[in-house]
């Protein structure tokens, strides 16, 4: 019996750097496609339910299909996107199980954070972190309320910095990025409120290196941004139909 012939798989001569820089160039557009999407979402331009238009991303930074579903993809592991068959891809809405979990997990970790940032944080990288609640008040008085979102998640990755642990920031970033979809579903209200003199007093702790202290000031911190949701079944669909009216009116 005759074996099958092996088909040959070579690369053409002169071809191989050319397909090494197609795929370098897709991975770094679906990079930028992936952080497009991520801040938009996390800075409420779209919010949660938004349909995912495939064909304007793709025509937007000139890629195929296939490369923005890749895109997708990860946000979607990420429960930042949500596909529904037969339908698309849309902006997550979280549940309210999903919510309180969120919350819970983001409480533990800070604690977590704060205890190796108190042991590893130098004085220097403390007091850029206390420049930042600075810019922070700056921006509470002067700035508008996107930029007051964007650098008051930008304390919290900061401060998740300082702990030397790279996987445990990755996992905040995450979470913060999931609550952002929360707080757009279920804030009752929105406050004037950047927590600036919450994440100065926390800086203050951990200069002091009184652990408990800055931890219990995260716990007062997180409880009022808490504290602006209202997680029943009815809040959702009441924001996503607010959400319409002011998109239509």
């Amino acid at each position: 019996m005759r074996k099958p012939r092996r088909q040959n798989t070579k690369v053409p001569s002169g071809t191989s750097g050319i397909v090494e820089t197609l795929d370098t160039g897709n991975d770094d557009v679906s990079e930028r496609i992936r952080n497009t999407l991520a801040a938009a979402i996390g800075e409420g331009a779209l919010k949660p339910g938004t349909k995912i238009l495939e064909e304007a991303i793709a025509e937007h930074f000139g890629v195929s299909r296939t490369v923005v579903r890749g895109a997708l993809g990860v946000l979607e592991s990420d429960h930042l996107l949500e596909r529904k068959r037969n339908r698309g891809t849309f902006v997550a809405e979280p549940s309210i199980e999903q919510a309180k979990n969120l919350f819970e997990a983001r409480r533990k970790l800070e604690h977590l954070l704060l205890d190796l940032v108190i042991t590893r944080a130098t004085t220097e990288e403390l007091d850029a972190l206390q420049r930042l609640t600075d810019e922070e008040e700056h921006i509470h008085h002067h700035g508008d309320e996107k930029s007051k979102t964007v650098l008051s998640g930008k304390f919290h990755i900061v401060l998740a910095e300082l702990s030397g642990n790279p996987v445990l920031t990755e996992m905040l970033a995450k979470i913060v990025a999931r609550l952002s979809l929360v707080m757009s579903l279920y804030e009752e209200e929105r406050k004037d409120d950047c927590g600036a003199d919450h994440h100065r007093l926390i800086v203050a702790a951990l200069k002091a290196k009184d652990l408990r202290k800055a931890q219990d000031l995260m716990d007062h911190h997180l409880a009022d941004i808490e504290a602006r949701v209202r997680l029943t079944e009815g809040q959702g669909d009441r924001h996503t139909f607010l959400a319409v009216l002011e998109s239509f009116s």
